[in-house]
């Protein structure tokens, strides 16, 4: 054994990425199991096998309780019997007594293989769980290992991780070796091993992406206030600013739109629609339907239900294709979106924006004219 043995500890520890002690507290535990199968041990003896650290010897010990009269040997032994052993032994107490057998080394090397590969296993397992378990949340990123029915499995460097048909985007293409950035939804412990679930679809991804983008956003100077997300098609991003003077609309957009298109190239074309967020619900309201002119919005607190009022040729673009834009403005904001047109004259020519004052004077006192 000796010095191979301590060098195959150090390779195997080297390999599996584990401690050189969790190596070793997993081959003794083996041990102790192969000498208990091996040489008659009884069942509740208490047995010990240490491995030197340096030179590699292996040496079993059995304790034995001290007793006046010895009735069973394998688990007793005499106080004089003990104070050979230690001259200090008592009686009552307990003593370590070495049974390490003559060909113990080549046969517990037989014995102990599977028990040893299964506890650096499970090392192996807890060190993957500890290192992703605090990062759900985050976006990680990972190269696509194989497509299986129901999942696409990933590799994310030291663990595989898999993504559901549900956490996969409708329209995305994948394929082996591609990489992707993707959201870790969940970590968990199973009988196989840790288990990661990814995500293309989940609107988390959108809100990391940003952060990851937009430095306003990572420090905290633009504060995300929600997301609704259609994945694949389109999503809705409202926005405030947490410092003076910050432009939370324009910092996420960035010069040129590079930030934002940085963002839709990495959710392969998705469109995305940074609306400002405000704590008055009309303004939000009218702020979430865009890029449609919005000429007023009437709240109805009863049933959370926001009755807004458009331009007619407005109508179709504040409704969206299949009502996407209305859907998602109905997601983003919380409130069941309800649009009307109106052809009157007194709303041609309306600014493509709703403003605060605008907005609180339409709701305050300039709605008496409104058709029903």
């Amino acid at each position: 054994m000796k010095t191979d043995f301590i060098a195959a500890i150090n390779q195997v520890s080297s390999e599996k990425g584990v401690s050189k002690e969790v190596v070793i507290e997993a081959i003794e535990a083996a041990l102790v199991s192969a000498y208990k199968r091996n040489f008659g041990a009884a069942a509740n003896q208490d047995v010990v096998v240490r491995i030197n650290r340096q030179s590699g010897d292996v040496e079993v010990y059995v304790v034995k309780q001290i007793v006046e009269d010895v009735t069973d040997p394998r688990t007793e032994i005499s106080l004089d019997e003990a104070r050979k052993i230690d001259a200090n032994a008592q009686l009552g107490g307990a003593i370590e007594v070495e049974t390490t057998p003559q060909n113990f080394g080549r046969i517990a090397a037989q014995t102990a293989k599977q028990v040893v590969l299964q506890r650096l296993r499970e090392a192996e397992r807890e060190l993957v769980y500890e290192a992703f378990t605090d990062r759900e949340g985050d976006v990680v990123t990972g190269v696509i290992q194989r497509i299986e029915p129901k999942a696409l499995i990933i590799d994310l460097g030291k663990a595989e991780a898999a993504m559901p048909v549900t956490e996969q985007v409708p329209g995305e293409t994948y394929r082996p070796g591609q990489r992707l950035k993707v959201y870790l939804v969940e970590v968990s412990r199973t009988p196989r091993g840790p288990q990661i679930i990814v995500s293309r679809a989940h609107r988390g991804l959108v809100r990391r992406l940003f952060e990851l983008e937009v430095p306003e956003v990572f420090s905290g100077a633009v504060e995300i206030k929600a997301i609704a997300r259609e994945p694949g098609s389109r999503s809705k991003v409202a926005v405030a600013a947490r410092q003076e003077g910050v432009d939370p609309v324009g910092s996420c957009v960035g010069i040129r739109g590079v930030r934002i298109q940085n963002i839709v190239n990495e959710l392969h074309g998705e469109k995305i629609d940074v609306v400002q967020w405000h704590p008055d619900p009309t303004i939000f309201v009218a702020n979430a339907l865009s890029p449609a002119t919005v000429i007023s919005v009437d709240l109805n607190e009863t049933d959370k239900t926001a009755n807004v009022i458009v331009p007619e040729k407005q109508l179709s673009l504040a409704i969206g294709r299949e009502g996407q834009n209305a859907r998602l403005a109905a997601k983003l904001t919380g409130w069941r979106i309800d649009i009307k047109a109106t052809t009157l004259p007194r709303f041609e020519g309306i600014a493509p924006r709703l403003t605060r004052e605008e907005s609180l004077a339409r709701l305050t006192g300039s709605l008496e004219e409104r058709p029903d």
